[in-house]
């Protein structure tokens, strides 16, 4: 029996434009509002990632994230 979809958590978030760009169009491509992508996103993470680049990824994002908070 699927589990009953309910969004318990609300909570604030900041997004860079381009993060909140792609979520927008993820979430219309796929049916769902900006929740409910985030909820998809999340509890599927190991198999909507490719693990070592997002390693990658995430090194680059740290490396210029003081930059992009100016």
């Amino acid at each position: 029996m699927p589990k009953r979809f309910r969004l318990t958590r609300r909570f604030p978030v900041a997004m860079t434009e381009d993060g909140y760009r792609k979520l927008k169009s993820f979430s219309r491509e796929a049916g769902l509002d900006e929740g409910e992508a985030l909820s998809f996103l999340f509890e599927h993470f190991d198999s909507v990632t490719d693990t070592d680049a997002l390693t990658h990824r995430l090194r680059l994002f740290n490396a210029e994230i003081d930059e992009r908070k100016r």
